[in-house]
């Protein structure tokens, strides 16, 4: 049975760069594979399922697909609806009671190594906070994600890695998305 991913794509649509309407982006997808493609937002967040013969290469087809058609080098990370759940049930800050409308979460392309991530300047953006787990960045940003310097360059390039961040509203909304049943 096709299980249900999440793709999440950097820098669609955002600033009035790389813009990418939404069914474009879908029919990539349908194009590679998937079925039952869905988007929310216009900011790169695709909902769909794939058979396990695919899914490892969804993410490098997409991303080539989308540099062939439209010019755009943007990384695609993905996740499982059960992988998405462990971000939600496992947020530091949300367990402290941590206002919700403060926090984001980054997702990570692989997961960073610890010597890295140990070596991160926790008081780089004070007052704002960061919990690195596995392949994800808790972010507290209590006076936005505009005015933080925990910026996706800044953990890319400290980590090593590829990131895109969600504010936690649309984490919670496309888990909710993804334990929908497709419509037939």
């Amino acid at each position: 049975m096709p299980a249900t991913q999440l793709a999440l794509l950097r820098g669609i649509n955002v600033g009035g760069k790389n813009k990418l309407a939404m069914r474009d982006l879908a029919g990539v997808f349908e194009h590679a594979g998937c079925q039952n493609v869905r988007t929310f937002i216009q900011s790169g967040n695709i909902i769909f399922t794939a058979s396990s013969s695919i899914s490892g290469s969804v993410a490098s087809v997409v991303a080539s697909k989308i540099a062939e058609r439209f010019g755009y080098r943007i990384p695609v990370i993905l996740r499982t609806a059960q992988q998405l759940r462990d971000v939600i049930s496992n947020n530091p800050f949300i367990k402290a009671g941590i206002a919700e409308d403060t926090l984001h979460v980054m997702f990570l392309a692989d997961r960073p190594h610890p010597a890295k991530t140990a070596a991160l300047d926790p008081d780089r953006s004070a007052p704002d906070r960061f919990s690195v787990s596995g392949r994800d960045i808790y972010l507290h940003l209590p006076n936005g994600a505009g005015r933080s310097k925990l910026t996706n360059a800044w953990f890319d390039s400290a980590l090593s890695t590829v990131s895109t961040g969600r504010n936690w509203r649309t984490v919670t909304k496309l888990l909710s998305m993804m334990e929908e049943k497709p419509e037939e």
